[in-house]
């Protein structure tokens, strides 16, 4: 549909006379467990998304475009934030919710972004999913004016799709959408978002079932999506189409590939700490069995296990760029989850991690955001000090077009081999990683190789969890590195010169760590490293 239709009907569906029920039709229950933490700190006046705080107050000049960066705004008008408010279950949580809806209800429309198809959504599904807990019980006035405004925003809504964008703004525009449609009673807007739902959902999850963000984060807030949604039209008697069972049975098993030992994600392409509990609660509401792949496809990951370790590499090429039409919305940036981490990978032992990526903080201004979104934050090659994908403001520039990887087993040993192409443009360069797990588990070697006709001095990074030790040993090759468990591994290069320097990692909250930083001169071919335990009598 062309943005001139779409916004022409957008406009004409606020024109007609509006039917405004006295409350929803039907009972719904926000399904995810929220934050008693981030709900005191609401009753403190302050927002926290994505680890990122700002102010939020019961005052209408909280919640103006210059409150803070767009993904921070587009969560304080997603009201998804009442789930924290919730967790605190007391009578101050629920006045204070009261207090804030209201005077956001009361503030000028000065934030376009409020106002957008995937952050109505996600309102909607909001106040629907808490309506027990905010409206209920509140006085008739409040009840009366948030159901004219939910009514009115699910009209324009409805109005405003097919989103058609390639990120996950356009699946939570339409979980809005449907969750007005049954709670009003509005056959004809149930009828349109039904035969929308299977293309939206082919264009959210891929073929072998991540999400086409290539975000292990944005695949659990889909599956949670996509959960909701099964659950609503069950609730309401409405058979589901079969591509959503489809979509649940092929995403649920590549969650799991994401997963490390402590049942967390890897920290690719704007993920952030989730607790395991939320992981496990997704997982069995999805009903859906399977192991964890070790192969996704189409999204381009790879999971190399043996023994207690485990490795998850990204061999895959970004995304293009998501092709958004939402209106004034988020898709113009939504490329912003998309990092420079090309061929970068994640490891750990048992419940230790020990390589990991610096992590996300997708709500943060700019400068801070790319740094963590720049190849150098991510445990892989960097060439010449310059990222593999270009960062600008609206996501990805260049970017590698071509990222192969290779795999083979052998009695229980795996080797991998992957290539991009992000250099070849600059500096005519290839990248090429090798990784060889044996089938102990207890040795992981590599080889870093630039194949240019001039070549670059270049970095390895490999970037340590907070909670690991290093020690720089006097060869001035090699690094002990002891893990919270105790034990103790290895990390040995062979190619450049070894140092250890300050790192950090954005997961949960900024924490101090380190990372060991392999520094080759121009010229050279190749690095080789290895990472090994090693044994009680050594350490």
């Amino acid at each position: 549909m062309s943005g001139w239709l779409r916004g022409a009907r957008r406009t004409l569906s606020t024109l007609k006379p509006m039917r405004v029920p006295e409350a929803p039709a039907r009972a719904f229950r926000d399904l995810w467990p929220g934050d008693a933490l981030r709900g005191q700190r609401l009753l403190e006046g302050e927002l926290e998304v994505a680890g990122t705080v700002r102010p939020l107050r019961d005052d209408p000049s909280t919640f103006g475009p210059l409150a803070g960066s767009a993904p921070w705004r587009a969560a304080l008008h997603g009201f998804a934030w009442l789930r924290d408010l919730r967790a605190l279950g007391t009578d101050a949580a629920r006045m204070h919710a009261r207090d804030i809806t209201r005077a956001w209800m009361e503030a000028p429309s000065a934030d376009p972004l409020a106002g957008t198809p995937e952050v109505a959504g996600a309102r909607l599904s909001a106040w629907l999913g808490h309506w027990d807990f905010i409206a209920a019980t509140a006085e008739d006035g409040f009840r009366r004016a948030m159901m004219a405004r939910l009514t009115l925003d699910a009209r324009v809504l409805v109005a405003s799709l097919p989103a058609e964008a390639r990120h996950r703004g356009a699946l939570v525009a339409l979980k809005g959408a449907l969750a007005a449609a049954v709670a009003l009673e509005e056959e004809p807007w149930l009828t349109r978002c039904l035969k929308l739902l299977p293309a939206e959902i082919d264009r959210q999850i891929l073929p072998d079932g991540a999400h086409v963000e290539r975000s292990p984060g944005i695949l659990l807030l889909a599956l949670q999506d996509l959960i909701e949604i099964r659950n609503l039209l069950h609730g309401a008697g409405i058979e589901a189409p079969p591509h959503l069972a489809h979509a649940l049975d092929r995403a649920a098993p590549a969650l799991r590939l994401f997963r490390h030992g402590d049942g967390g994600l890897a920290a690719f392409n704007a993920t952030r700490e989730e607790a395991a509990s939320l992981l496990d609660l997704v997982l069995t509401q999805a009903q859906a069995r399977g192991r964890a792949p070790l192969i996704l496809g189409d999204a381009g990951f790879q999971r190399l296990q043996a023994g207690r370790t485990l490795v998850i590499a990204d061999c895959g090429a970004p995304p293009a760029r998501s092709n958004g039409i939402l209106p004034g919305g988020l898709s113009r940036g939504a490329d912003r989850v998309h990092h420079a981490g090309t061929l970068s990978f994640e490891m750990s032992i048992g419940r230790d991690r020990l390589i990991v990526n610096c992590g996300a903080a997708p709500a943060a201004e700019g400068a801070w955001r790319d740094a963590l979104r720049a190849t150098a934050a991510h445990s892989t090659l960097v060439l010449a000090d310059t990222n593999s994908s270009e960062l600008t403001e609206e996501g990805l520039g260049r970017r590698p077009e071509h990222v192969e990887a290779e795999r083979h087993e052998a009695s229980g040993a795996q080797w991998l081999e992957a290539t991009h192409d992000g250099w070849k443009r600059a500096f005519g360069a290839i990248h090429r990683r090798r990784l060889y797990l044996a089938e102990s588990g207890d040795d992981l070697r590599g080889e870093d190789l630039v194949e240019a006709e001039e070549i670059p001095a270049f970095a390895l990074r490999f970037h340590l969890h907070p909670a690991v030790t290093p020690t720089p040993q006097e060869d001035g090759a090699s690094v002990l590195l002891r893990l919270p468990s105790g034990a103790t591994w290895r990390l040995r290069a062979r190619g450049g010169r070894v140092l250890v320097e300050d790192s950090v990692q954005v997961f949960g909250e900024a924490k101090p760590s380190k990372q060991v930083v392999v520094l080759a001169e121009a010229g050279t071919g190749n690095v080789q490293w290895a990472i090994g335990r090693v044994a009680a009598s050594e350490g």
